[in-house]
């Protein structure tokens, strides 16, 4: 099935997706893998999308990217704004080209939601409604659980009754759509297996002390090899760019509110907490294959 054609880039055998949390290995374990399939590395990081911001975000050095080619490395601009669905519309493009040359697009990256959203497309459910949920908020709760139940009880069987957001939510689905939330959940959900069968991909494990002792290193390496000279030069910046890791502590180190070392203690502590979010994430990814990583 030719991603060209395809609604998901995923689907298409001749892909290979490389995940896993933040200074795991994954630029690494790329080229090893471009080497062996014939491969094209393609960027899945939100931040290495950016130009100017390759420091702050490990984008692959100059060296690592002289031996393959690789995509979509700095090809935004740092005002510019950026979700799933721009991500998306970059790289189906790019990763047709590559495999119109007979090459094996290798993804990379350890932004979540981007590869979902690459690899299974967007979730099939209505997106919320200011009006309705304001209405839904000055209701109890006990109200939205009994209409919830009696709309949707396989719905409101699953739902944690006690969590309003939640139950909240599986009403706003069935009020929006005309359908049951579980009905519509479930139909996600088997498209997803269907989709997840046909794809191939690792995700990097590393013991937490390897991990965070890797992490360590990167942050004291990334302020002592040009970082603070790099977010100096961010003069104007989108709101997406000021969320990567480092930019407001080193910022803060600029500006003498933070000392060196409370900036890189901080640093360390924002990207620890991090990248436990995204293996929680991959962790949900059933479709990758572990590689734990002992270098």
């Amino acid at each position: 099935m030719n991603s060209i054609t395809c609604e998901t880039a995923g689907t298409d055998p001749k892909l290979f997706f490389i995940c896993g949390p933040t200074a795991s290995g994954k630029s690494a374990l790329a080229l090893e893998m471009a080497a062996k399939l014939d491969g094209e590395i393609v960027n899945a990081d939100a931040f290495q999308l950016y130009r100017g911001l390759e420091i702050i975000s490990a984008a692959p050095s100059a060296g690592e990217r002289a031996q393959v080619p690789h995509h979509l490395y700095g090809v935004l601009d740092p005002t510019e704004s950026a979700d799933a669905q721009l991500y998306v519309k970059l790289a189906k493009p790019v990763i047709a080209e590559i495999q119109a040359r007979g090459k094996t697009p290798v993804v990379t990256g350890g932004s979540g939601l981007y590869l979902k959203f690459l690899t299974h497309g967007a979730a099939t459910l209505p997106t919320g409604d200011a009006t309705l949920r304001a209405e839904m908020d000055a209701r109890p709760l006990e109200d939205l659980v009994a209409q919830l139940t009696a709309l949707d009880p396989m719905e409101a069987s699953r739902t944690a009754l006690q969590n309003r957001r939640f139950v909240s939510r599986a009403l706003e689905i069935c009020l929006l759509s005309g359908e049951k939330a579980s009905a519509l959940r479930d139909r996600w959900e088997a498209r997803t297996v269907e989709i997840s069968s046909q794809l191939r991909g690792l995700v990097i494990h590393r013991s937490r002390a390897d991990l965070h002792a890797r992490i360590t290193l990167r942050t004291r390496t990334m302020l002592d090899s040009g970082a603070l000279e790099e977010v100096a030069a961010l003069t104007e910046i989108s709101t997406n760019c000021e969320k990567a890791i480092g930019f407001r502590e080193i910022r803060s180190l600029l500006t003498g509110d933070t000392e060196r070392a409370t900036c890189e203690a901080l640093i360390n502590a924002a990207t620890r907490q991090y990248a436990k979010r995204q293996e929680t994430w991959f962790r949900r990814e059933k479709w990758l294959e572990p590689h734990v990583a002992t270098r």
